[in-house]
């Protein structure tokens, strides 16, 4: 749970223009990284163009983090309801790689403009994970997002978030019938549109709607995906230092592999994902977030000899982040991850444990 939650959403363009994956090599994360951030840059500084810079805010933060098991990581850290929370699939075989430190990069660019339509406020945000010891899972994504607001109670979000080129690790293929160990490489685009109500003076329900396309590399393209999604959230404010959150999304996604029997690799689901929060104002500066996530991918491979057929995958998550501020413009954070993943036809679960701390600063 984060303050400017990851942006969600659109196509394949931007993945371009940050470099997409070649099949002719192994790719360097780290450069593509590096390249999606300036482009972020770029777009930060077309926001300041025609503006004052009174009317365009930016905020960086910078986090670093012990992760028990660099493969889990990303999927971990965006297990929320207002991040990515489904992922793409994660075979077991690509868990348990080891420890490491990431630096967790990011900048948030947003410029308000005022209307007789209401007020919009359009923000771009660019976030990077870095790996100390494993550079290969170097990845970044982008996000661009558009609040409008037509009333204080009424509110519309737009958001676009892309995740090019994401390594997740190295998986055996079964397009060419050598069952050889290739990188498994995927591109995230979500888009979503969420409706924000304010029913009274302690109570805010949003709906939230989002379409979305996974796309693998080569070697493994029958696991291509199209998604939707569909949920509400509710806040409630229960007092004035604490408040309580309750979310679930019901998606539904669709794989090419359900068309290709021959490959036995359908990753097809219906998905279930509920999550819990709690925010709590612990002291004047001191600030605690608790979060609970339970969700059950409910494999819907019909083909024969698929291990999927008729599995299901369940995901148990919980977090706790303290934020404590320096200063009206900056605050320290530090917080803590603990994830369970099982799958049906496997028989233990693997666990991820990520333990960060952090700063921000509000310019």
């Amino acid at each position: 749970m984060t303050p400017w939650r990851a942006p969600e959403g659109a196509r394949h363009e931007l993945s371009m223009m940050v470099g997409a994956h070649s099949e002719q090599g192994r790719t360097n994360a780290g450069e593509k990284a590096i390249s999606l951030l300036f482009f972020v840059l770029f777009l930060s500084l077309f926001l300041c163009e025609t503006t004052a810079l009174a009317e365009v805010t930016a905020e960086g933060r910078a986090t670093l983090f012990y992760t028990d098991d660099v493969a889990l990581f990303s999927a971990t850290r965006r297990l929320s309801v207002h991040g990515d929370p489904t992922q793409p699939a994660l075979d077991t075989s690509l868990t348990g790689k080891g420890s490491d430190m990431v630096f967790e990069p990011d900048l948030i660019v947003s410029k308000l403009i005022a209307s007789s339509w209401g007020k919009t406020t359009l923000s771009v945000k660019a976030q990077g994970f870095i790996f100390a010891v494993n550079p290969r899972f170097n990845q970044a994504s982008v996000g661009l997002q558009a609040l409008h607001s037509f009333t204080p109670d009424t509110a519309i979000r737009l958001r676009y978030y892309t995740a090019p080129d994401q390594l997740l690790g190295d998986n055996e293929e079964r397009r060419s019938g050598t069952h050889s160990l290739q990188e498994e490489r995927v591109t995230s685009h979500v888009g979503s549109i969420r409706f924000e109500q304010r029913l009274s003076e302690n109570w805010e329900l949003r709906i939230l709607g989002r379409v979305g396309a996974r796309e693998y590399n080569e070697a493994f393209a029958q696991r291509d995906t199209t998604f939707w999604t569909i949920g509400p959230h509710l806040d409630w404010r229960v007092a004035e230092r604490l408040k309580l959150f309750l979310g679930y999304h019901y998606e539904r996604g669709l794989a090419d592999g359900r068309n290709q029997p021959q490959f036995e690799d359908d990753t097809s689901y219906v998905n279930h994902f509920v999550s819990l929060g709690l925010e709590a104002q612990l002291l004047d500066r001191l600030e605690m977030e608790l979060g609970f996530h339970f969700e059950r991918n409910n494999w819907t491979s019909a083909i024969e000899g698929d291990e999927r057929h008729g599995a299901h995958e369940t995901i148990v998550q919980g977090e706790m982040m303290f934020f404590y501020r320096l200063t009206d413009q900056a605050r320290l954070t530090c917080a803590f991850q603990r994830s369970q993943r099982r799958q049906s036809f496997e028989q233990e679960s693997v666990f991820n444990t990520n333990v960060s701390v952090g700063a921000s600063y509000r310019f």
